[in-house]
């Protein structure tokens, strides 16, 4: 079997050669440049430069022919113009996602095969087998990675059958250390490499310079958005009402909706014993989800296709500040200001709405505040910034969110989800998240993923990833 290695100088790909090596396949390695443009970034203008050199070595020193290929235009149409337009319309994407989707497992691959390789392998940690179909061809399935530190089936959401079928990961059972330790006793020159950071091929960047290739710079107000305003707000009532009206009976507690967490490691408590139940969840039953959900299938059944897609839209923030003129100082000069708002305030100025993004904490660069003020919205045509204070500020925390059907994407082609279809499975918002409990519900206007737990930071254009057990089913762009 011949077998082409993605060898990116880092110590996971290298490991991934050695051991394809040690089991006896006819292997050769691949490096890729995907970008040239040092616009932005915090490292060196040669870095990928190095990462060749040092890619380079670990193919000399285990024994496998080395190969070059440039695939800077692919990846900037592919990956890096999908991100400019994604960001301008106010949403995050995810590169890594689209640079497996559209770069290391279609471009690459494509020049793999041309230079012979039967399969093309990465230095992922996730974990892949195949099962009989019903026509009896192969199902291929993806797992996560053993080392639940390291797991990286996210990145992987958006593979196909066919990709996945030309794909091997051979670290998807080791932990990193042990990784580490098999560089070390081979002697491979990146055994002490650092892991790389930053957006895929491009390495860490200052974002806002970064986008500012593309797109300018424009001054916006900052708006602080108190609680006050989700008293009066009608689409919050809406959302508090419908979510009370398809909770089990009998629960202790109303409808929760500020989430429990405060990162992706910090938890607050619990009180409710099913919803504590729920969110640690029970890897024994349907999806690895808890038995005990907090809502009830029948009731979320005959929810209208209308009220789950008003169900899983944000807040949005309609806070109008008239000014008012006054006198000051001893020669009684007159100044103009904004009056007293209950709902909200200006608090600052940004250097443009797109370059921010929900659950931002970092680059707001405003004080006066007793905790952590967060990005809770963005309003691309008004160009205005929506912070609240607080881990537990009400605009921080949503318990749905809505895929639209054309981005809804299946990795168990086997057993998708069909109108009217209710499952539980185990669901993630972003890279690192600890698996939620949820209920998914199909819609002909979309897939409706409804979380037991309010989810922090729900952002558009992310990837929202389900998992039966630690099996990737498939995968979905969160929307608006």
């Amino acid at each position: 079997m011949k077998v082409c290695i993605g060898l990116s100088g880092g110590v996971d790909s290298s490991v991934a050669a050695l051991l394809l090596k040690r089991a006896g396949h006819d292997v050769f390695a691949l490096f890729m440049q995907n970008w040239h443009d040092t616009t932005g970034t915090l490292h060196g203008d040669c870095e990928w430069e190095e990462d060749r050199f040092v890619a380079e070595m670990v193919a000399r020193k285990i024994g496998i022919p080395f190969y070059f290929v440039d695939l800077s235009e692919e990846y900037r149409k592919r990956v890096v113009d999908y991100m400019f337009d994604e960001y301008s319309k106010g949403r995050t994407p995810n590169p890594d996602v689209l640079c497996n989707r559209e770069i290391k497992f279609a471009a690459f691959l494509e020049c793999a095969v041309r230079l012979g390789a039967d399969y093309v392998a990465t230095g992922h940690y996730c974990r892949k087998d195949e099962i009989p179909g019903p026509d009896g061809k192969p199902i291929y399935r993806i797992f996560a990675g053993t080392d639940p530190n390291k797991d990286q089936s996210y990145f992987l959401c958006q593979l196909t059958q066919a990709q996945l079928s030309r794909a091997l990961f051979p670290i998807g059972d080791i932990s990193k250390p042990e990784v580490r330790r098999i560089a070390a006793e081979a002697d491979l020159p990146s055994a002490d490499k650092k892991d790389s950071q930053g957006i895929c091929f491009v390495g860490k960047v200052d974002l806002p310079v970064f986008l500012q290739q593309k797109l300018a710079p424009k001054e916006g107000d900052v708006v602080e958005v108190y609680d006050a305003y989700f008293d009066a707000e009608p689409h919050y009532a809406f959302i508090g009402n419908t979510l009370q009206s398809i909770e089990k009976d009998g629960l202790s507690e109303p409808v929760n909706m500020v989430t429990s967490y405060i990162s992706e490691t910090r938890s607050m408590k619990v009180n409710d014993p099913v919803r504590e139940k729920t969110v640690k969840g029970n890897p024994d039953c349907e999806g690895g989800c808890a038995t005990e959900g907090i809502f009830d299938r029948e009731k979320i059944a005959g929810l209208s296709d209308e009220a789950l897609l008003q169900l899983s839209r944000p807040v949005s923030y309609d806070i109008r500040f008239e000014t008012e003129t006054y006198r000051s100082g001893k020669k009684h000069v007159r100044k103009t200001r904004y009056k007293k708002n209950p709902f909200g305030k200006i608090i600052g100025k940004h250097d443009g709405a797109q370059f921010y993004t929900i659950g931002q904490r970092k680059g707001l660069n405003i004080g006066g505040h007793a905790d952590s003020l967060f990005v809770i919205a963005t309003d691309i045509p008004s160009n205005t910034v929506f912070v609240g204070e607080g881990h537990t500020h009400k605009g921080l925390s949503r318990s749905c969110l809505r895929i639209a059907p054309e981005d809804i994407h299946w990795i168990r082609e086997d057993i998708p989800m069909l109108p009217g279809d209710i499952r539980r499975y185990r669901v993630r918002i972003r890279y690192r998240q600890p698996l939620q409990d949820a209920t998914l519900v199909m819609r002909r206007n979309g897939l409706f993923i409804l979380f037991d737990e309010p989810q922090r930071g729900i952002t558009p254009g992310q990837f929202a990833v389900w998992y039966n057990d630690d099996e990737m089913i498939g995968s979905g762009v969160i929307g608006g």
